[in-house]
């Protein structure tokens, strides 16, 4: 009874930390763009993509929900209260608007310390290839994007509708991808395998919870997108999104082992803005590079905390 009392805490706490502190990496811009139209609406768009990938997995990986992502991480014979830390300590980073890596946070108390290193490897791999990536596609992109005349026409213009439409497709991508990836994280308190039953339940607890955060407009954590230069245009969204999803889709899909999407995101947000700041407003450069030095000491700062709590757990286990 406590062995379940722990495992469903923990899934309970896993999914709500995760979902709180990932969603803005893949809805961010979404929800900044469309800010006019009703959350339900939103909401439900991705809910029906996360619910098509939640199954599809299930289905097709025989159970694996985590894409197999999981396959190196097993589950422990019996879990201890000092499990919870993680995904509690992780609520609690949510809380002040901390966008750390879930992945570093949740999975390392679980793993060796072989795979833990393989996970940052990859992770730091992944947010200098999404800086250099960023800033290229930027720097070539930028005049014609970016600045406010070309803002001003796109509100004018016929093309706004068909920018629209390309949000919304490039939001589905980015966001089944960002889900294969995280699926590790939110579900790595459950068996490897689910039933059928366990499948419908976690996924009505994720949707309520995504209820809950796209009523509140995404939460504390949504003032990282809302800083950055035009986050909230919506051709600007699109770009952010596209450029996300295909890093996620080459880089995080080379190996099933997990990677930090955070780390992953805010590369992506260092090179396009650093890349439009030198193009259209060199006055800005310095304020831009304190914002994102702060972004990068804050996802820093979440991996020291991982790194701690898994030293504390290891530590219990000799008690």
């Amino acid at each position: 009874m406590i062995q379940l009392i722990i495992i469903y805490t923990g899934f309970l706490l896993a999914v709500y930390s995760v979902i709180g502190n990932d969603v803005i990496q893949t809805l961010g811009t979404f929800l900044t763009s469309n800010k006019k139209t009703h959350w339900t609406i939103l909401w439900g768009f991705a809910s029906v993509i996360l619910t098509a990938t939640l199954v599809y997995g299930w289905y097709f990986y025989d159970g694996d929900v985590s894409y197999h992502r999981l396959d190196n991480i097993p589950l422990p014979d019996k879990l201890m209260w000092w499990y919870l830390l993680a995904p509690l300590t992780l609520l609690i980073i949510t809380r002040f608007g901390i966008p750390v890596s879930t992945t570093f946070m949740i999975l390392s108390i679980f793993s060796s310390q072989q795979i833990i290193e393989k996970m940052i490897i990859k992770s730091v791999y992944g947010y200098g290839i999404s800086v250099f990536t960023a800033f290229l596609i930027y720097l070539i992109i930028a005049k014609s994007f970016e600045s406010k005349n070309s803002i001003v026409a796109l509100e004018e213009s016929k093309n706004k509708k068909f920018w629209i439409m390309a949000q919304w497709g490039s939001t589905a991508f980015l966001w089944s991808q960002w889900l294969i990836q995280d699926f590790a994280n939110i579900f790595v308190f459950l068996p490897r395998k689910l039933s059928l039953l366990e499948l419908v339940f976690a996924l009505f607890l994720i949707l309520s919870i995504m209820a809950y955060i796209f009523k509140s407009k995404g939460g504390k954590i949504q003032e990282i997108v809302n800083k950055k230069v035009n986050a909230g245009n919506i051709r600007s969204a699109t770009l952010i999104d596209l450029c996300y999803g295909i890093i996620l889709f080459v880089y995080g899909n080379y190996n099933s082992i997990p990677m930090s999407t955070t780390w992953t995101f805010i590369g992506v947000l260092a090179g396009r803005e650093m890349a439009i700041n030198f193009l259209l407003n060199k006055k800005n450069v310095k304020n831009s590079s304190k914002l994102i030095f702060k972004d990068l000491w804050k996802v820093s700062f979440g991996l020291a905390i991982s790194v701690f709590i898994v030293y504390v757990i290891q530590y219990l286990k000799m008690l």
